[in-house]
């Protein structure tokens, strides 16, 4: 029997765990205790957001990152995530970064990307449907 792939978060989900709207850090907290897979680029944007702009110091952020590393499956770059990613750009007309996070998605094997970044309902590569998780 095939084990479903997780959820794959973007970057903007996970940084409600560290922000002061207490009603999106429950609902971030919630996916990843179910689990969602990320990949390094994920915690290379959070860490780089959470120390800029939400000022944490080295040792809330090593502890986030831990946490977050502790319930998500995290995925490595790859050259083939990179390339995947610029044929996204071209095609659907997404950011660099936004397209590296939905190649990686996809090489996750996952059919859900969780995240505010792209246009809910959307459908990449016709097997990656983008979910708002903050939308009912």
């Amino acid at each position: 029997m095939a084990v479903a792939a997780l959820p794959f978060a973007d970057t903007n989900v996970l940084l409600y765990l560290i922000s002061h709207d207490a009603a999106k850090a429950r609902r971030a907290e919630k996916l990843l205790a179910a689990r969602v897979a990320v990949s390094v680029q994920v915690l290379n944007e959070f860490a780089n957001v959470a120390r800029r702009k939400q000022s944490l110091d080295w040792a809330e952020l090593t502890q986030a990152l831990g946490s977050i590393r502790y319930f998500a499956q995290v995925h490595p770059l790859a050259l083939d995530t990179h390339q995947r990613g610029l044929e996204l750009a071209e095609r659907y007309q997404f950011s660099v970064y936004d397209a590296m996070i939905a190649a990686a998605a996809l090489q996750a094997g996952s059919t859900t990307l969780l995240s505010e970044d792209f246009q809910a309902g959307q459908l990449i590569d016709g097997r990656l449907k983008i979910v708002n998780p903050f939308v009912d």
